[in-house]
C-alpha cells in the first residue's frame, strides 16, 4: 500500500508544527519530523514524502505514529542510553552564590564568567551557562540604588507625587530642572552611514566645541516643554532668569514647581524673588535628597539625550543649541503626557523594603 489516510492534526498543532519546520533556530532533524507530519496531515502518500524529505518509507510510518500516540512532544528525542551525566545543577547554583558571590581571590576576579566557573569545576562553560539561564543566575550583571537620608523623604514624596496625581484645580504643574555639561562635539572624520544588517559607524576622534546648559520645564499636564538652552553654566543667576522665563509663559495662574536640592534652586536672591508679592501665585515643591528620579522632567531629559543630542555632529556651540531647540519646536508639536502610575505609599513600601 502506497498511501494512507490524512493523519488528524491536534488542535492548535498546525501553526506550531510549520514554525518548526521553517525557523533556522530549529535542529534540523526536528525540522524534518515537523514536514513529515504536516505532509502527512495534508494526506500526501508515505512514498511520495519520504521522496520529499529525504527518508525512508518506514521512517515515515514511525513518525507518524509517535506524532498519533504523542503529539508534537513524540517528535522530539527520547533519551539516550548510557552513562548519566555527572553535572548536579545545585553544585553549580551553590558555587556560584557561595561567599556572596565572589570567586576566590586566588583567581584575581571580581565575579564569577561562565568559562572561569568552568574551569574551576571541570565541566564545560556551555553546562554552566545553561544552568544560570535555568536557574535565572547573571553574575555579569549589576544594578545601582542610592539611599535617601532626607529626614522628610515620606512627606516630600507624598507631596511631589500627589501633584502628579492628583493636581490643584485651575493650576499648572511644571517638573524643573537642568541638564549641564551637553557637549558640543564634531566628529573629526567622516560617519559611515548605515548598511545592510550594519549599524551606522563612528571614529572615536572628536573636537569638542564648548558645552551648554539646558534648562527645561515640562508641564505635567500637556507634556509640553518650555526651555532655555543658551546658558553655558548653571548658576543661581541663569536659574532665576529661567524661572522668570517658565513664571511668563503661564500667566495668571497658580504655578507649583518640582525641583531637586541643587543648591542653586534655594540661593537667597531665588527666595526674594519668590517672596515678592506678585510671585505668591509660584510655590516650590522639592524631591527629597538622592531622589532626583521623582523630577518627571528627568524622562525628557533621556529622550533628547538619546535621540538629538548623543549621535550628534556640532561645528559651534550655536550648532548645538540650535539643535536643542529644533527638538523641542518638534517635540512640542507631538507632546503627551507622561502619565505617573505609582502612588506614593507604593513608593515608601519599595523603600522601606
Amino acid at each position: 500500500m502506497s498511501s494512507a489516510s490524512a493523519l488528524v492534526l491536534r488542535e492548535g498543532d498546525r501553526q506550531r508544527l510549520a514554525d518548526l519546520a521553517r525557523l533556522p533556530s530549529v535542529p534540523s532533524g526536528l525540522a524534518k519530523r515537523a514536514r513529515i507530519v504536516l505532509l502527512a496531515a495534508d494526506g500526501v502518500p508515505n512514498a511520495q514524502i519520504a521522496r520529499a524529505v529525504g527518508v525512508s518509507r518506514p521512517t515515515v510510518i514511525g513518525w507518524r505514529d509517535r506524532y498519533r500516540q504523542g503529539g508534537i512532544k513524540g517528535l522530539e528525542d527520547e533519551p539516550r542510553p548510557g552513562r548519566p551525566p555527572q553535572i548536579y545543577e545545585a553544585d553549580v547554583v551553590i558555587a556560584t552564590l557561595a561567599d556572596g558571590g565572589r570567586p576566590p581571590q586566588r583567581l584575581g576576579i571580581t565575579h564569577w564568567s561562565a568559562r572561569f566557573l568552568a574551569a574551576e569545576l571541570g565541566i564545560s562553560f556551555a553546562s554552566v551557562a545553561r544552568i544560570w539561564r535555568k536557574w535565572g543566575i547573571a553574575p555579569h550583571r549589576i544594578e545601582t540604588f542610592k539611599f535617601s537620608t532626607d529626614p522628610e523623604m515620606g512627606h516630600k514624596i507624598r507631596d511631589v507625587v500627589g501633584l502628579y496625581l492628583d493636581p490643584p484645580d485651575n493650576a499648572v504643574v511644571l517638573s524643573v530642572d537642568e541638564k549641564s555639561q551637553i557637549q558640543a562635539l564634531d566628529r573629526t572624520a567622516p560617519v559611515l552611514p548605515l548598511g545592510t544588517g550594519l549599524p551606522e559607524r563612528r571614529t572615536h576622534d572628536y573636537v569638542r566645541h564648548g558645552t551648554a546648559t539646558l534648562f527645561a520645564a515640562l508641564a505635567a499636564a500637556t507634556g509640553k516643554i518650555t526651555a532655555d538652552a543658551c546658558h553655558p553654566r548653571h548658576r543661581h543667576q541663569e536659574f532665576l532668569r529661567f524661572l522668570k522665563k517658565a513664571a511668563a509663559a503661564y500667566p495668571g495662574v497658580d504655578l507649583h514647581i518640582v525641583l531637586d536640592n541643587y543648591a542653586a534652586h534655594k540661593q537667597p536672591e531665588v527666595r526674594r524673588w519668590l517672596a515678592k508679592p506678585q510671585n505668591a501665585r509660584i510655590t516650590l515643591h522639592f524631591t527629597p535628597t538622592g531622589c532626583s528620579w521623582l523630577n518627571m522632567v528627568e524622562i525628557f531629559f533621556g529622550l533628547i539625550t538619546r535621540q538629538a543630542i548623543r549621535r550628534g555632529t556640532f561645528r559651534t556651540g550655536k550648532d548645538l543649541t540650535a539643535a536643542i531647540g529644533a527638538f523641542i519646536d518638534a517635540y512640542n508639536d507631538r507632546a503627551r503626557p507622561f502619565s505617573w502610575t505609582k502612588d506614593a505609599e507604593e513608593i515608601l513600601a519599595e523603600s522601606e523594603r
